[in-house]
């Protein structure tokens, strides 16, 4: 577990060169390190590249350092202006290099920046740490335009660059042989601890979920991150009594089409999946979307739960017939916000 090397993310990096471009702006010196807030409490210090300005506008770099992770944005630099505003708030504006949302169902309003809420977050608080008057923040990557067609963002409706991302504010490598290493570590922590009734989760929004949904021992929680399959194959080698999965359905419902490594590059989408059920289940047509979660959005309650439900069956018969049918599979689906939509299987176990 040494050689797993952790980065950060294209949102702490912002956060830092935010807060940094604010200390000149008020009037302080160039910082040469920054230390800003993550969403979980903790610190981190991050070194700063050029840091310029005056009283009146400033901006700071700071280098994306994703650790092990074969990150499409390692090694650019993310660049923050600030400058002030008459509003009193923290507001946000795409440079060069970042996306702006032309599409319903992601996470920011059409026209924003292409800075999820976690980001403006983080950034938000940098420069509360400074400054509480009101501050304009332009977000740029360099070269981050091209980059962009590397990824997922022209098919989801993010146009003219990256989008700023992070919800926990660090980059945990999900697709090289030290997180394999860690899965098997944390599957051999959880048998030596006896747990017989483990829960898989793909990332944080899976962890909140089912930390919120259930009772559950730090043991028996396990982020198995994009390694689907492996992580299934490792767990059928273990007498556990029942597997509760847990998750968002942009990433789950890629396993019934096979797609065991779910990264974004080695996948395919599983909207047409998602869309084909939907139909079919309602008997009628839905509007295109260009993300799982604005399909659910375009259904009324009773709709949403149908479809969940359906779906966490499928995802259910593809991980039991995985892992051999050695334990009983259970599978639950939240939205972005960690909000119950369905499930199938008994969790009485976990409850």
């Amino acid at each position: 577990m040494s050689s797993w090397r952790t980065g950060f993310t294209t949102g702490t990096c912002a956060a830092a060169a935010a807060k940094a471009a604010a200390v000149v702006l008020c009037g302080g010196a160039p910082p040469e390190h920054v230390d800003v807030p993550l969403p979980d409490g903790t610190r981190v210090t991050l070194p700063t590249g050029s840091v310029k300005g005056d009283s009146s506008f400033a901006e700071a770099a700071v280098r994306k350092d994703a650790g092990d992770d074969p990150d499409v944005t390692d090694g650019c630099m993310v660049t923050v202006s600030v400058e002030w505003s008459d509003d009193g708030d923290v507001t946000y504006r795409a440079g060069e290099g970042v996306g702006t949302v032309t599409k319903p169902g992601l996470s920011m309003p059409l026209g924003e920046p292409a800075i999820n809420p976690g980001p403006r977050r983080m950034i938000r608080e940098a420069v509360r740490e400074v400054t509480h008057q009101g501050v304009q923040v332009t977000i740029s990557i360099p070269g981050g335009r091209k980059l962009a067609e590397k990824t997922f963002n022209p098919r989801l409706g993010v146009e003219g660059g990256l989008s700023i991302l992070g919800t926990s504010g660090i980059v945990r490598p999900f697709s090289t042989p030290a997180l394999r290493e860690a899965l098997k570590c944390a599957l051999r922590v959880a048998v030596a601890c006896g747990v017989k009734t483990p829960v898989f989760v793909p990332g944080r929004i899976g962890e909140k979920a089912a930390k919120a949904l259930f009772q559950l021992s730090p043991e028996q929680l396990i982020e198995a991150g994009n390694e689907w399959g492996f992580i299934l194959d490792e767990a059928a080698e273990i007498p556990f009594d029942r597997l509760l999965v847990v998750g968002h359905p942009g990433k789950l419902a890629k396993l019934p089409g096979g797609w065991w490594d779910t990264h974004s590059s080695r996948s395919g989408s599983p909207i047409p999946m998602v869309t084909a059920l939907a139909c079919k289940l309602l008997s009628r047509h839905l509007e295109s979307s260009r993300t799982v979660e604005g399909i659910f959005r375009q259904l009324a309650d009773p709709e949403r739960e149908a479809l969940a439900d359906a779906l966490s069956a499928a995802v259910r018969q593809a991980i039991s017939a995985r892992v051999m049918e050695r334990f009983e599979v259970s599978v639950v689906l939240v939205n972005m916000s960690g909000d119950f939509l369905g499930q199938d299987g008994d969790t009485a176990a976990w409850r």
